[in-house]
């Protein structure tokens, strides 16, 4: 039995004729009559009463009619689902990510794919940069987003592209000494109570302090930049952190830069090379319109990549 045996039934239920049920399906009447006889040989019963006023459902048929027009809904919202997922509509996407990029630019990126992909279930964690990268070797994160290029085993399979540059800062508490200045020095925050991540505080801040590592070994360390920020409002030390916590809308703190200027590692959005999702496809989308400096960089490292470029040509 195929669906077209369920059309041609419902279509003779409807005109009760053959020729105009044939007509109305656009082939030629025999074959609509040996259809419908094999159709009920296969059911074992007979589907239509054939009079002189024309074609009826018998009691088997109607029983049958009904079955059948459910069926070709659900063959029509099959099709429909098929191709929703196929254009990364529908499905889930895991997402780790470290917490600055809640900054600036998840909240836009991720706000945008909402609107656009309401049918895709977002799965968000905040993992730090090296859990983050382990999260999406194993397969338990589609994206991650970190500070600086993966490292380690396994990550030749993944692709990077900076989505945000920063340099580093200090936050303090309005009651404190630096509050009033645009910009302090390393040997003075050197003799400071520091405040900082601990991603930051075993990897990319070692080199800020030279082989003086007092200053980082005895930091007070804080899961995120808003607790460096609460931390430091409480008089707790000097918070260090990316520039991006300037966004952070608190009256309590104050920001200075650092000097000499010290960049970060950039803010670095990972993914499988092999992933060919659609939903990761719509997302890393979603990630070129939303960042202007992106699109460049991610155009030449999704080459290897073809269903994302498709995807975003497409939109």
């Amino acid at each position: 039995m195929e669906a077209r045996h369920l059309r041609y039934a419902l279509a003779l239920a409807e005109h009760q004729h053959f020729g105009r049920a044939a007509r109305s399906l656009g082939i030629a009447q025999p074959p609509l009559s040996t259809q419908i006889a094999a159709l009920e040989r296969e059911i074992g019963e007979l589907l239509f009463d054939r009079t002189s006023r024309g074609v009826v459902p018998t009691a088997a048929g109607e029983a049958f009619l009904a079955r059948a027009r459910a069926a070709l809904a659900e063959m029509t919202l099959a099709s429909v689902d098929a191709g929703r997922a196929a254009r990364g509509e529908t499905g889930r996407l895991r997402i780790g990510f470290t917490g600055s990029a809640l900054l600036d630019p998840l909240p836009g990126v991720l706000g945008r794919f909402r609107r656009t992909h309401p049918g895709v279930r977002l799965a968000l964690q905040e993992l730090d940069s090296a859990t983050g990268t382990a999260a999406l070797l194993a397969g338990e994160l589609d994206v991650a987003v970190g500070r600086g290029n993966p490292r380690g085993v396994g990550a030749e399979d993944l692709l990077t592209v900076s989505i945000g540059t920063d340099h580093l800062v200090a936050v303090v508490s309005v009651a404190h000494p630096f509050a009033g200045r645009s910009a302090v020095e390393l040997d003075q925050l050197a003799a400071e109570d520091l405040i900082v991540s601990p991603d930051a505080a075993a990897s990319y801040l070692r080199p800020v302090f030279g082989a003086d590592r007092a200053p980082l070994d005895g930091a007070t360390l804080a899961r995120d930049v808003h607790t460096i920020a609460g931390l430091a409002a409480c008089c707790a030390g000097v918070g260090l952190g990316p520039n991006r916590m300037r966004l952070i809308a608190r009256t309590d703190i104050r920001f200075c830069d650092v000097e000499p200027r010290y960049r970060l590692p950039d803010l670095a959005m990972s993914f499988r090379a092999a992933d060919r999702s659609p939903v990761l496809a719509a997302f890393l989308s979603v990630v070129r319109l939303n960042c202007s400096d992106v699109g460049s960089r991610l155009d030449d490292l999704l080459a290897r990549h073809p269903s994302v470029v498709a995807d975003a040509a497409r939109s």
